[in-house]
């Protein structure tokens, strides 16, 4: 808004106002903007969830004996503050008139909704179990299909339809009517393994700002046909613009994890947690670099893959291969305290990044 209503209008060649031009100024601007909004309407926000969820948000009693203790009571649906933020800020400093950034509007609050949805149904009964799998599946099917469709059909430029791969030069395939099917797959998987994740107290925040991060870098790289072109990745006019929204996303980040340091004030719940992987699988989609983002979340791919594992290894033998799945809760019945498999994880997830982003130099 900021953008559009004030330096396209009243800036000059020697205006001060011409700083709005950098995305990276914006971009530091969104997120000042976003973690600050956090953090004023925070306890305002914990304190309106908790008068209107008696119970909080329902524990597994099947999972660690500490979280029964420490977490039963504590409110969730905090992802709305994070999904307000985001967007808030993302609505003052980001171009307006750029297709992405409205894409990342409409898969950030859709998942969002879908979330919601499952909270919701979560508290009214007070059972973890929310929405059915098949209709959450089939609800983010809708919303990931419709933001393919409109992307694929929008935006232009050579190889929209390909998913390029990282080290080798000019290795792309291009999946035509396919890229469907792929956009689904990235995104769906993306928001499921997040919510798989958010089991433990900052556990899935960490390495959402980490991969936020990196995507944030891969897309201004990408959208820079300098620096493009001396990395060999594939030019996107105008993918630039999504480091804005990212940035507001990493402030919402920061400020969320400020309530939500053990012992957590809030939870992000489904409809912090789908919303997030979602519009992260849906960037790393459009800037073209799914397979660095499956790098640099590799701690959402594991929490994932225990999970398979360990339902196919069940259904296959009656045994479990993990004492609980998702993996984190593995560790917790090893004895691992609930900070150190975070920081642990946080860690590992800090290598994996660093991992990915060095793949952008490799080719």
């Amino acid at each position: 808004m900021f953008y559009n209503l004030i330096y396209k209008l009243f800036s000059t060649d020697y205006s001060i106002l011409n700083i709005f031009k950098y995305v990276t100024f914006r971009s530091i601007c969104a997120f000042l903007a976003s973690f600050l909004i956090t953090l004023l309407i925070g306890n305002k926000f914990i304190h309106f969830l908790k008068e209107h969820q008696r119970n909080g948000q329902p524990i597994r009693e099947d999972g660690p004996a500490s979280h029964l203790k420490t977490k039963k009571g504590t409110p969730t649906m905090g992802g709305i503050l994070i999904i307000s933020a985001t967007a808030f800020s993302s609505l003052l400093f980001a171009d307006l008139t750029n297709l992405y950034v409205w894409l990342c509007f409409i898969v950030f609050i859709g998942f969002g909704l879908i979330g919601a949805i499952d909270d919701y149904k979560k508290i009214k009964k007070y059972d973890y179990h929310g929405i059915t799998g098949k209709k959450k599946f089939l609800l983010q099917s809708i919303v990931s299909i419709v933001c393919c469709l409109i992307y694929s059909k929008a935006c232009y430029f050579d190889g929209i339809t390909s998913i390029f791969f990282p080290i080798f030069k000019n290795c792309n395939i291009d999946l035509g009517y396919f890229f469907i099917v792929w956009g689904i797959f990235i995104m769906v998987g993306s928001s499921n393994a997040v919510n798989l994740t958010d089991g433990l107290d900052g556990l899935a925040m960490g390495p959402v700002i980490i991969s936020s991060i990196c995507l944030a870098i891969v897309s201004y790289l990408a959208g820079n046909t300098i620096f493009s072109d001396y990395l060999h990745i594939q030019y996107i006019p105008g993918i630039s613009e999504i480091c804005v929204f990212l940035g507001a996303l990493i402030g919402a980040g920061f400020g969320f994890m400020w309530f939500n340091a053990p012992p957590a004030k809030i939870f992000m719940g489904d409809t912090g947690s789908v919303a997030i992987g979602g519009v992260l699988g849906f960037i790393s989609l459009i800037s073209k670099q799914e397979f660095i983002y499956a790098l640099v979340g590799g701690i959402f791919v594991l929490e994932t893959l225990s999970v398979i594992i360990q339902v196919f290894y069940f259904k296959l033998t009656g045994k479990r291969i993990f004492l609980m799945a998702p993996i984190h809760h593995h560790f917790e019945k090893k004895g691992w305290s609930e900070s150190t498999v975070v920081f642990r994880f946080w860690i590992i997830s800090m290598i994996l990044g660093i991992l990915a982003l060095s793949l952008l130099k490799i080719r």
